[in-house]
């Protein structure tokens, strides 16, 4: 097995289709992907292969294996008011990526200080990666089932090895939650992502300059063996 620091782990993700939404395509109901995984989507699939509120998963880079590849499908998703509608989506197709990403302390959990151990998270997410995941591995979508198992990042050719650089404009990065930053209100990020030679590294959350805010959020409390919901979220919950 390769050597990585005691809170890193590198996997490959692969599946028949994946959709990260464009935030913009929304509005019509037709979605599109984007070209390339946000950092929120495979912090999601981070997340489902090992996850405890001890620990913060940050996505370090992604590599790009296969092709880029569109395809366009019918599909009925649900309506507000009840039933179904048509709508077509743009998926992409048979992809296939290496991510390297690394847990750090929730600051924001003093509660939980006494489970900062890292060996034990590092031999516990190791364990569920190894299994396939812990929960169930979606790219981008719950439509989009993928599949996770160790590799070692940079081993195996890429499609894109030769191209020298490529850029995506402004790109959704992810959500800011007041569980991990200690700041009661919920906003979203955006990036400019570069591509060299196949490679995509992530800026940091807290490095990421275009922000939106979207909502006031209060943070779920966590506790060992316990988990507190703050009464107004509940209420809020519950209103709606």
């Amino acid at each position: 097995m390769y050597d990585t620091p005691k809170n890193t782990i590198q996997f490959r993700v692969w599946g028949r289709y994946a959709l990260f939404t464009d935030p913009l395509t929304k509005i019509g109901g037709e979605k599109c992907s984007y070209h390339i995984p946000t950092y929120e989507a495979l912090k999601g699939v981070t997340k489902s292969i090992y996850w405890k509120p001890t620990i913060v998963w940050v996505v370090d880079k992604v590599r790009v294996m296969k092709r880029i590849q569109t395809q366009t499908k019918g599909t009925k998703p649900l309506e507000f008011s009840g039933g179904n509608t048509l709508a077509i989506y743009t998926f992409l197709s048979e992809v296939e990526y290496q991510v390297q990403a690394h847990f750090e302390w929730n600051k924001h959990q003093p509660n939980l200080k006494a489970d900062r151990i890292d060996g034990k998270h590092f031999a516990l997410a190791q364990r569920m990666l190894e299994r396939g995941g812990r929960q169930d591995i979606f790219l981008g979508t719950r439509d989009c089932q993928g599949y996770v198992e160790p590799c070692e990042f940079g081993s195996g050719p890429s499609h894109y090895d030769d191209l020298d650089e490529l850029s995506f404009g402004l790109v959704f990065h992810g959500f800011d939650y007041p569980e991990e930053t200690g700041i009661a209100k919920l906003e979203a990020r955006f990036c400019r992502p570069v591509m060299f030679n196949g490679t995509i590294t992530f800026e940091r959350p807290e490095d990421c300059s275009t922000r939106k805010f979207v909502r006031d959020m209060t943070a779920k409390q966590f506790g060992l063996g316990t988990t507190v919901e703050p009464v107004d979220v509940v209420a809020t919950e519950w209103e709606a």
